[in-house]
């Protein structure tokens, strides 16, 4: 009798850096990520998406979760932890991706938030594993730059209501 065959795993290594321009101070961009419903209001990686559940413990040693359902009924999990803050000035945070059950990424990223002449310079960087083919780098910067998109509206309007 022979053992089944071992299932088959790989690892896909990637990163990636995107900057955004904000017309508002560090303080208020910064805000945007530390804010539980400011976050919870911008932080979708498509329209499409509805969300279903939300957490936002924002401290070191704190965790965030968000939970939303696609158009096809699949659930997507992002699970935090905080590793390193600095008020108005940088965020390091590591998190996972599941689609279902299945673990899509682990991720390490450091989002740096540079006051510039005309506001803030955010400078987002990531470093992923992609695991067992579930997805493309490609795929996960299309997401990220459409939630930044959201961002942008979210301190757009957060500093014209002040």
């Amino acid at each position: 009798m022979t053992a089944p065959p071992a299932p088959s795993s790989s690892v896909a290594h990637s990163s990636f850096v995107i900057e955004r321009e904000f017309a508002a101070p560090p303080h208020r961009v910064f805000r945007a990520w530390s804010d539980a419903q400011a976050k919870r209001r911008w932080f979708v990686c498509h329209d499409d998406m509805v969300n279903t559940g939300y957490r936002l413990d924002f401290r070191i040693g704190g965790s965030e979760t968000n939970q939303v359902v696609g158009p096809s009924g699949q659930t997507h999990r992002f699970d935090a932890h905080f590793y390193d803050i600095v008020d108005d000035e940088r965020i390091v945070y590591a998190y996972d991706m599941h689609v279902g059950a299945t673990r899509l990424s682990v991720s390490l990223v450091t989002v740096q938030f540079v006051a510039a002449e005309h506001g803030t310079r955010m400078i987002f960087t990531e470093q992923v594993a992609f695991l067992d083919g579930h997805q493309r780098a490609e795929e996960r910067i299309h997401g990220t730059e459409e939630g930044f998109e959201r961002l942008l509206l979210e301190v757009h309007e957060t500093s014209t209501a002040q």
